[in-house]
């Protein structure tokens, strides 16, 4: 093989060895927490529901806006039949043909053609203030949508934050669970030397050969578990399960001084608030609706007409095209009141009804409010305990670390037995995993506070 060819494959294969290890840091790439919450939203379903109802509350106000136009209507009839009528009046109840003149001592069947066509306007001159309610009440519709929405995000962020850090808690605790294989696969190793040597009993390595398969069951649990994590975190942002990888969890991570004091009880700042409160802004805008409902209307009418018949007025039969032109031409102007007479009953009977409305709504949100409260002093409960053992638990793992290495020399000098070593190794390893329960506790009750507190997007944008 010549030297260019060993050149050129080398060069090659080296090529090959830097995009498998891009390929590799691509992989392992660690997405954010602020990422992911985005992904939810331009992902997860009922945030696109909430959206499109959104939209079709928008689209209903328009509809609404649009109806204040005046009506133009425009009729056209031809018509072929009898005409026969007598004297006298009748109610417009039920379905009434209309015939005009043929009043006459007896009937005739001849048929005859009649032409008409109307052109009719009619605008309501005056509703007293019902075209005002009714914006009113569509923009009261249009900003709970808009708080509905809001209210559907912020539940997905709270479950995409909660999940994204049980994510780290069982990443992390991956690295404790390997790292107690190594020690177990450490402390193997010793016994079985020491046990070929003639030093101590082969029982001993019988007993660590069951602790490194415990160890090595503890590691495939918490790996299954770190699957379920990250498939739950993939129906909630469309992650292709594979990229999510997050962060490791270290207490230099920590910021215990996090205090966003915005929020809480007030409803305008806090989306688990602005719901109930915009449910209860729209009844009392639905009340000031009902109130101008019944009051009268003043209406503009405007009509102009045409008609052809081939009777004539003294009541002869003329030839049936002659009834297809227009003949008689006609206008008319007018303005009129309506108003139901037990209109006052209604209003009275709806005004009740939105009136406990109203009520329903006013405790629904005082009952959330006492939720995000007892929320609040809760988390801040669970934060200042977890604060606390913050500051225990390093120096109870850096003790448990320093036991776990004298009784490790013990043993190998025989001073102590293989019991004494496994408690000493349990008792990191459970050291190790309540350190990650810990801190994993002040972030889902960082979580929380901020949460009811409003201020959850703050706290997102502040996990780097």
């Amino acid at each position: 093989m010549s030297i260019s060819l060993v050149r050129r494959c080398c060069l090659a294969f080296g090529v090959l060895l830097l995009l498998h290890s891009a390929f590799l840091q691509a992989q392992e790439k660690p997405v954010s927490l602020s990422d992911l919450v985005l992904a939810s939203k331009n992902y997860y379903p009922s945030i696109q529901q909430k959206n499109a109802e959104l939209n079709r509350v928008k689209a209903t106000a328009v509809e609404v806006k649009h109806s204040f136009l005046p009506q133009l209507k425009f009729n056209d009839q031809i018509n072929l039949g009898s005409d026969n009528a007598l004297a006298g009046s009748y109610l417009p109840i039920g379905i009434n043909p209309s015939t005009s003149a043929g009043l006459r001592g007896e009937n005739t069947l001849q048929a005859a053609t009649g032409n008409i066509a109307v052109l009719y306007s009619e605008y309501e001159l005056a509703n007293f203030g019902l075209n005002k309610a009714k914006l009113n009440n569509e923009d009261a519709l249009i900003r709970l949508g808009v708080a509905d929405l809001n209210l559907e995000s912020y539940f997905i962020k709270i479950a995409v934050a909660k999940t994204y850090f049980q994510l780290l808690k069982i990443q992390n605790r991956l690295d404790v669970d390997q790292q107690n294989i190594d020690r177990y696969q450490a402390l193997f190793n010793v016994i079985h030397a020491l046990s070929a040597s003639g030093l101590i009993a082969g029982a001993d390595s019988s007993l660590a050969k069951a602790e490194l398969s415990k160890a090595r069951i503890n590691y495939q649990q918490t790996a299954g578990n770190l699957m379920q994590l990250k498939i739950q975190m993939s129906s909630l942002t469309g992650f292709p399960v594979s990229n999510i990888n997050v962060h490791k969890l270290l207490e230099s991570d920590l910021n215990t001084n996090v205090v966003f004091e915005k929020g809480g009880s007030d409803s305008a700042l806090n989306p688990l608030l602005d719901y109930f409160q915009k449910k209860k802004d729209l009844s009392v805008t639905n009340q000031k609706l009902i109130e101008k409902e019944y009051l009268p209307k003043i209406i503009l009418a405007g009509s102009g007409w045409a008609r052809g018949s081939s009777i004539q007025y003294n009541d002869q039969y003329k030839a049936l095209g002659i009834g297809l032109g227009y003949q008689r031409f006609n206008y008319s102007v007018g303005v009129g009141l309506t108003y139901n007479l037990f209109n006052s009953i209604y209003k009275k009977d709806k005004l009740l009804a939105n009136r406990y409305q109203i009520q329903a709504s006013d405790f629904e949100l005082q009952k959330q409010k006492l939720t995000v409260n007892t929320g609040l002093q809760q988390s801040e409960s669970t934060l200042l305990t977890a604060e606390k053992n913050l500051q225990e638990l390093p120096i109870q793992l850096r003790a448990a670390e320093d036991v776990y290495h004298q009784k490790m020399a013990q043993y190998k000098a025989g001073i102590i037995s293989l019991i004494d070593l496994t408690n000493a190794s349990f008792v990191l390893y459970r050291s190790q995993t309540d350190y990650l329960d810990v801190i994993t506790d002040w972030y889902l009750a960082q979580v929380n506070k901020s949460a009811f507190n409003g201020t959850l997007e703050q706290f997102i944008q502040s996990i780097k």
